[in-house]
């Protein structure tokens, strides 16, 4: 079968990397190697200056293991490019170095390494920056108008999972010649697709969903190759490139990415919904429940309602610890995407840097507790939460 990037995505994530192994195997091995070797001189500088997309040296990401990832990754969110990083946060670092030195808008939250690299190690290069609510979108217009040439967000938000309109904000940043990136770490391209919707850049911690089972960090942006291209070389020089191995467990990881999110899904439904009949549970932030204030969009602009939610317990920060305390099978864990279940506090963690004032600010109370649901039964995960909550 010849793959094409018209077909659907479950086929595009197991064959996507466009390789064929003349012994035969379906998939791309892993050439652990540093360094590559040359006929001549020329065919050095063939690799080198790009004439010819070939092996040179693996810190540059010039490798075959690295190759097949990025089209893979390419065709998840019908991008013209991807490029793979050690990290989300190198991703977003250098994304932000690159395209960014006009000025950045962050609109509404976002993961805390994001918010701290925004508000405080950014304008320390120099670099402005400005971070607005989703309230706050009015004020939009104004900041693009004063020179930003970027807009960035996630949705859903973490861990809030507040939802924004991709294709309006890329009307409105692409009118003021800024370029609008997307967070699709939460929705994994299963659920949403940005560039489709407008955005002009994807970026993923592939330590979560793309990877799916807790065993690799790395991250990737998704893009057209005028965007993609000036990124480059602040990968090669600040040494942002996943490890072969690393590399070819991602690879391995998307082939199943399909069928893992749709069962998170239901999964996730399924908790939302019991979750919202609890006594001890003052309000449920998923958008896949009706009464959410996001969930019309989430049917416009989403495939699925994704396997991440939020509790927010009667009694506030001490309730939500005791309960996370008692939690057996959801894992205390600050990551989230993988095949276990793991609840974690993010005033405790993800948000822990914030200040109370701020985190309270933007709805993130201490009484909230984020849930990452996995592939266990979904009736074992609502008991374990039922006795938690007891």
């Amino acid at each position: 079968m010849t793959f094409t990037r018209a077909q659907g995505l479950a086929t595009r994530s197991i064959h996507g990397h466009g390789f064929k192994d003349a012994h035969g195997s379906p998939h791309m091995p892993i050439y652990d190697t540093s360094t590559f070797t040359f006929e001549t001189t020329q065919d050095v500088l063939d690799a080198i200056e790009g004439r010819k997309l070939g092996s040179f040296y693996t810190r540059f990401g010039l490798n075959p293991s690295i190759f097949a990832l990025e089209e893979t990754l390419a065709g998840l969110e019908g991008a013209e490019m991807a490029w793979v990083f050690c990290s989300g946060m190198a991703a977003e670092t250098a994304l932000f170095l690159t395209h960014g030195r006009q000025g950045i808008i962050g609109i509404g939250d976002a993961y805390g390494g994001t918010m701290e690299l925004l508000s405080s190690q950014l304008p320390e290069l120099g670099i402005p920056t400005r971070l607005i609510l989703g309230s706050e979108l009015d004020q939009l217009d104004e900041l693009l108008a004063e020179g930003a040439g970027m807009v960035f967000l996630e949705t859903p938000t973490n861990p809030t999972l507040e939802l924004f309109d991709i294709e309006a904000i890329a009307e409105r940043a692409h009118a003021h010649g800024a370029i609008l990136v997307v967070d699709n770490t939460f929705a994994s391209p299963v659920n949403q697709q940005p560039l489709a919707l407008g955005a002009d850049v994807v970026v993923h911690s592939a330590t979560k969903y793309l990877g799916g089972h807790s065993d690799l960090t790395a991250g990737t942006l998704m893009g057209s190759k005028e965007l993609l291209g000036p990124i480059w070389n602040w990968r090669k020089n600040l040494g942002s490139m996943p490890a072969p191995a690393t590399a070819s467990l991602l690879a391995r990881s998307l082939r199943t990415l399909v069928v893992r999110v749709r069962q998170q899904n239901a999964s996730a439904q399924t908790i939302a919904e019991s979750m919202e009949k609890h006594q001890s549970v003052r309000r449920v932030y998923y958008p896949g429940l009706a009464n959410f204030p996001g969930h019309e969009l989430a049917k416009r602009q989403m495939q699925g309602f994704g396997g991440m939610l939020s509790i927010d317990i009667e009694g506030g920060g001490e309730a939500a610890t005791r309960v996370a305390d008692r939690l057996k099978l959801f894992a205390l864990a600050p990551s989230l995407g993988g095949t276990e279940s793991l609840a974690t506090q993010p005033c405790t963690t993800t948000h822990h840097g914030l200040p109370h004032e701020e985190r309270v600010r933007r709805g993130i109370e201490d009484g909230l507790l984020r849930l990452s649901v996995g592939l266990e039964e979904t009736n074992d995960l609502i008991a374990d939460l039922e006795q938690a909550l007891a």
